[in-house]
Formats: C-alpha cells, structure tokens, sequence
C-alpha cells in the first residue's frame, strides 16, 4: 500500500513540474530571425547562429531571403549552427557560382565533343541564342537537397523543427511570392536564384528569381507567424560610388539595392534586435572568403552576447546532430517533361533503375549524367513515399528540355604531321528521332579533312550510329611501310583514307562501353616522287569490328586520376585488292592507362599498348607505325617521343610509356616522359614481343591549358639514333 502511494505521489509531481514547464513554455516570448539576401555575405549568418545558440536562445519561427533563405532553411531543417559551419567550409567555392560537369559524368559521345571545340553557339530558328544565366546551379541544388534529406517528405514549412518561410519573386510580374509550403530545396534555392548568374526556379507554374529583387528582408512575414521578438541580421550592402562597384553582379547588387535601402528604415525599426556584421569587403561571390565571412558574423553577434542571452535558457543549446542517410532506396521513378527523350534515355543517363538502393553519390552522379548531355536548361527533383511500407520512396524528375538544339562550333589544331587547321561543326540534336544527334565537322587547312557523326542514344538498350570520316596528311615516311623493295629509306606520300562504319553499342556492366560493327575503308596511298609506279594502294576494304572501352580520366590530356582502357578486334573480310595480295586476315589492339596523383601538384601517368597482326598474308598499310607527338591517331599510326612522325613500322608491336607532370601554376605544366617498345613482324610467334626494348625515347616539355585546348612543346630525343626533335602542338586534337 505505502509502495502505491509513493509511486501516485511521483507521477502527480511529475505532472505538476510537466505542466509548470509548459505553462512557462507558453509564457515565453516567441523568438523570430530574419535573415537578409546578400549573396556569400550571407554566410555571416552561420556565425550569429552560433553566438544565438551559446546565448541559449531558441528560435521559434524564421525567415530568409536569398543566402539567408539557405541557411535559414538549413537551420529550420534541423541543422546546427556548427553543422553549418562545417557544411559550408567543405563546399567548393568555385562550383558555388559556375557549373562544373565532371568528365566522369559524361558519355564517350559527350567527351569527345567537349573535348574538341574552342567555341560553341547556340541557335534557334537559325538565329544566334543567348544563354539565360551564367550557371544552372546543380552543383547548389544537388548539396542542398542532400542535406535536407531528413525532411524530404515534408511539404509544409511550419512542420519543420522550426517553422520557415522565405521571399522569391516572380520574374513575370515582378511580384513578391511568399514561399511557405512546397519542397524546401526548390523553395530556398528559388530564393537565391541570383538573377543572370543562376537559372530561374519553376514553381507551381511561376518562373522565380531571387526574393532580394521584392523583399530582402522579411521581417513583416517573421512577424505575422506569430513572432513576438525579432531578431535581424542584414548583410546587404548599402549604395556605393562608382570606385566600389565591382563587375557585373555589383551593378547588378548595386540596382536591386536602391528600393531595399529605402524600405530599411521601417524595417529595422520593427526589429527588437538589429544585428550588421561589418563585411563591406566581400562581395556576393566572395564564396572563397567563406571562413572570414562567418567569423565577421560571428564577432559582431558577439558585441551584444549579454543582451541576447536575457532571450535565452540560460544555457547553452545543445542541438542533436542530424544524422545524413548515405544512401536511398527507390522504388519508382515519375519522369515529367520529355517530349524529345525518352524515358529509357533519361534512366540510362541516371545509370541506376527503380527497385534498387543507391548511394547518394552514385544518386548525383546520375543527376550530373543528365546535366552533361546539355539536353536540359533545369533539372529538379524530389522524393514522396513510396505505395509501400519499408520499400523506399518514389522519385518525382522534372526536367525542361533545351529548346535549343543546333549548335555551331569552332575549333583549331596545328601539329607536325596535319599541320594547321580550323574546324567548323554544325551539331543538330533531334534531328530524326528522339535521342538522336548529328554532327557534321569540316577541317580547313594544310589537309583538308571531314569528320560526320550520326548516333541514336538509348541508354541501357542498344545504341547506334553511323560515322563516316576523311583523313589525308603528305609526309616523309619509312619506306618499309610502302614497299619493302624501295632502295631508298624513306618516300614522301600522299595518304588519304575515307572510312564508313555502322555500330551498335551499349552500356556494360554501368561502366564499360561495349559495341561493334561493320566497316568501309578506302585507302589510297600514292607518291609524286618515286618513279611512273606511283600508286602504292588504291584499294577498298571491308571489315567487321568489336571494341571495348572505359576512361575515367578526370581530364584528357593532364589527367590527374582515372583509368583508360580500349581494346579492338577487327576481321579484313575482302579488298578490291588493287595490289592483288590481299587476304583475309585480323588485327587485334589495346590501350590501357592509369593516372595517380601523388601530392604537390605531380602526377604520374603510366601507359601501355599493344597490337599484333593475325593471318598468312597482311596488308603492310595496316602495320603499326610509330613516331611524332600532338597528333590525332589514325588507323595504326601511333605516337612516340624520340622518333619522327611515321618512322618505324611492323605487323606487331608492344608499347609503354611514363610522364610525370608538375602543375607548377594553374594550367600551366611542365612534364617529363619516357616511352619504349617493341616493334617488327610477328614478334609474339617467335617471342620477341617482351624481350629488351629495341625503340626508346624521352621528352621534356612545356604545355598550358586555354580555351582553345592546350598548347604544347616538347623536345625529344633518342639514344639510339643520336636525333633530337622539337614538336608545336596547339589545340584539341582532331
């Protein structure tokens, strides 16, 4: 009996002290922040959250605009002011403003053609188009949508940890939009929208801008949801003579400014507690100054910390960590807004199918795929729960296809062996079927060249194309690779090879590209110099091919990391046989790389190739040929340091090479590079292939990273034959 009455004695205390603590909850003034717009300024806000939260000041309701509609939104999803900190720290500052696609992202089709061209323009209805803004901002969008991911099923602001609301503008109308429901990351990041440097946001039909253009500083909302003490943080900049203005966004701040200054005044009067960091040094895209910026925040909450702690528990506020899920399982996948694509394409590119559980990196990497096609001006997304308990969520995609889909570019290359050359492309997406993309390029110069793509893209299923190219180059070259019975070492030719293929090709194992196909080849191969017999070859051939392929290079031509490997089998199956020795025979081939940083700005390259000649009787033509640098290989015309362009030849060969590059300043590179090889006639039937190099040579050179692709030097030599060479290259290869 005692035992009850002392356990009915604990329970009413209990009760009595749980609704003191809610009586006084309730009694308790409700704290409101507002966060003002002002681009990377804003991160000034994460260093007043700290001091708010070592003052034990709990916040009952915020709102932001712009950069304080992020951190606010962050801070409203859960996260601490420290967790803020140390999100914000990681970020890269570059990707923050400008779009970067990594090469990883990108299919083989894509690579080459970023790969290629100095300058691209785009056009619709034959007249040149202007690109909307500077970045679509994915790389903010993917980041935000992370770490808002333990609210992700929520769709109205005041059923966060912390009620939010947050300021947009209609770029139609020029009206003030209210955002207080919705998906949180569309919302905060419609908010920020920079006008010309990041693309609008599309929500329920309004295209949005940042809410700094309306309403920079949204204290009437904090207010109206129920604040009763307002506490402000403004980090907008006030006018400034023609002196401070810097670049474009300045006057661009500089605009939006001139009514927001206006409206301060009775705005800082309806705020309890004013709080200006003084960070008139930075600017909207001082991103790179993030540290500096939050501790200027941090120091200026600082200056009134006994003030702000009469607001607080008395204590510090210990805010539970958010715990970031690494990965999502899902269960379906919704496609809206393709009408050009097919919804087979737009999996493929995402490389992952509904039913599956995938990380949240493999997730964005998917979501760069997308954005590396070019085929979309916005990509959004969101996540609801899924028709079944514990089977994962769906996954809503909202895509808007570019309206824009013929491009004309412009490239230019100048080496040893095809000399100068301008390239001009014309490029037309849809131009059949959906998924399709052709492009047309001509070279002008010393060798006149063409290059014309045809290609079908459907992702995971079987893909194809047609390709048909023209090649030519005069030279000097090795007379063995003509004929063998030339008393003379070497013959200037004129080589021309026209090549048609038809391919099918598909995703292997979401990382290898596998494909084949059949093959047209005429090769003609004549010389002005060597008596009246002076066509070597004027022959037509056809053949069947298979490849393989795989590059993760982070970069084609100074990667620091990444893998590459292709192999090759190709069947010659007839020949007009203008020599009148053809028969059937085979050539296999294959490539490997590997790039591994080792610090300091030095990486190491590491190469190896190989290839061999398979049948009684070979055409010489198709002989491996070695030497020169800077060039766009063709057929089996290889590079080589040490050696000139097309020196020694043989039905077989065995290659490796090492470069080791110095980053010494950005873009700017100086490397060192060895290569040695094994090369003859049928070196593996009689062993030779490994036996001790018979061809070496070394480089040292200079090249630099521009716009038009990179330019190099390199001096070579070798010791077996005492030559040096010096070698220009300029611009992408092709």
């Amino acid at each position: 009996m005692k035992t009850k009455i002392l356990l009915l004695l604990c329970l009413l205390f209990f009760a009595t002290i749980t609704a003191q603590a809610q009586e006084e909850d309730e009694d308790r003034p409700k704290i409101g922040l507002v966060l003002s717009g002002g681009g990377a300024k804003g991160l000034a806000h994460i260093g007043v959250l700290k001091v708010l939260e070592e003052a034990g000041i709990e916040v009952d309701y915020i709102g932001g605009t712009s950069m304080g509609a992020i951190v606010g939104g962050l801070y409203a999803a859960g996260h601490s002011a420290q967790e803020l900190d140390s999100i914000f720290n990681s970020l890269d500052a570059d990707a923050l403003i400008q779009d970067f696609t990594p090469r990883g992202s990108k299919s083989f089709f894509e690579k080459r053609n970023d790969e290629l061209y100095a300058l691209t323009l785009p056009f619709k209805g034959f007249k040149l188009g202007i690109p909307t803004a500077i970045s679509k901002g994915l790389y903010n969008y993917t980041t935000v949508n992370r770490l808002t991911d333990n609210v992700r099923h929520i769709r109205d602001f005041s059923c966060l940890p912390i009620p939010f609301v947050c300021i947009a503008t209609d770029v139609e109308t020029g009206e003030e939009i209210v955002l207080n429901h919705g998906v949180l990351a569309d919302a905060i990041l419609a908010s920020g929208a920079f006008p010309s440097l990041y693309y609008p946001v599309e929500i329920e039909g309004r295209l949005l801008i940042d809410g700094g253009v309306t309403n920079n500083y949204p204290v009437e909302e904090v207010r109206k949801m129920g604040a009763d003490i307002i506490i402000g943080v403004d980090v907008q900049d006030g006018l400034k003579d023609r002196d401070h203005i810097k670049g474009a966004t300045g006057i661009l701040v500089q605009i939006n400014n001139y009514q927001m200054i206006k409206k301060m005044e009775a705005k800082r009067k309806a705020t309890d507690i004013y709080i200006k960091p003084d960070i008139s040094g930075y600017t909207v895209i001082s991103f790179d100054e993030g540290r500096e910026i939050i501790d200027e925040g941090e120091k200026s909450a600082r200056m009134i910390l006994e003030q702000l702690k009469t607001l607080g528990t008395g204590e510090p506020l210990n805010k539970k960590a958010i715990q970031v899920a690494d990965s999502i399982t899902v269960e379906a996948i919704n496609i809206d807004g393709i009408n050009n694509y097919t919804r087979a394409y737009v999996i493929g590119k995402l490389n992952f199918k509904p039913g599956t559980k995938i990380s949240y990196t493999k997730f964005n990497k998917g979501i760069s795929n997308l954005n590396a096609t070019q085929n979309f001006t916005t990509i959004s997304y969101n996540f609801t729960e899924g028709d079944y308990e514990d089977e994962g969520d769906v996954l809503n995609l909202n895509l808007k296809e570019n309206p824009i889909n013929r491009y004309l570019k412009f490239g230019m290359h100048y080496d040893g062996l095809y000399k100068s050359g301008v390239l001009v492309n014309v490029t037309q997406k849809n131009l059949l079927w959906r998924n399709d993309v052709a492009s047309a390029d001509v070279i002008l110069g010393d060798n006149f060249r063409y290059i014309f793509n045809y290609y079908m893209d459907n992702g995971f299923y079987i893909s194809y194309g047609l390709r048909s190219s023209l090649y030519g180059f005069n030279r000097n070259i090795n007379a063995d690779f003509i004929d063998e019975s030339l008393a003379i070492n070497a013959v200037n030719v004129d080589f021309t090879d026209i090549t048609h293929q038809a391919y099918v090709q598909t995703i292997f194992a979401q990382k290898f590209m596998l494909g084949g196909g059949a093959e047209f080849k005429r090769l003609k191969i004549k010389s002005e110099t060597v008596g009246t017999a002076n066509v070597f070859d004027d022959s037509d051939y056809l053949s069947a091919y298979g490849y393989i392929k795989f590059d993760s290079y982070d970069n084609r031509y100074y990667p620091n990391e990444g893998w590459y490997f292709a192999g090759e089998a190709k069947w010659y199956l007839y020949s007009s046989d203008y020599t009148g020795m053809f028969d059937r025979f085979s050539i296999l081939k294959a490539q490997t790389g590997k790039a591994v940083s080792l610090g300091y700005n030095l990486t190491v390259e590491l190469e190896a190739e190989t290839g061999l000649s398979i049948g009684e009787e070979t055409v010489g033509f198709f002989d491996f040929i070695l030497g020169g640098y800077g060039y766009q290989p063709v057929d089996n015309i290889r590079p080589f340091f040490g050696y000139d362009f097309l020196s020694v030849s043989g039905n077989s060969y065995l290659k490796g090479a090492a470069t080791l590059d110095w980053e010494f300043y950005k873009k700017n590179h100086i490397n060192f590079a060895a290569n040695y090889a094994n090369l003859g006639n049928n070196l593996f039937e009689e062993g030779e292939i490994l036996s001790i190099p018979q061809f070496s040579g070394y480089a040292v050179g200079y090249g630099m990273e521009t716009i038009i692709g990179p330019i190099e030097i390199k001096h070579t030599w070798s010791p077996e034959t005492d030559k040096h060479y010096t070698w220009f290259s300029v611009g992408y290869r092709f």
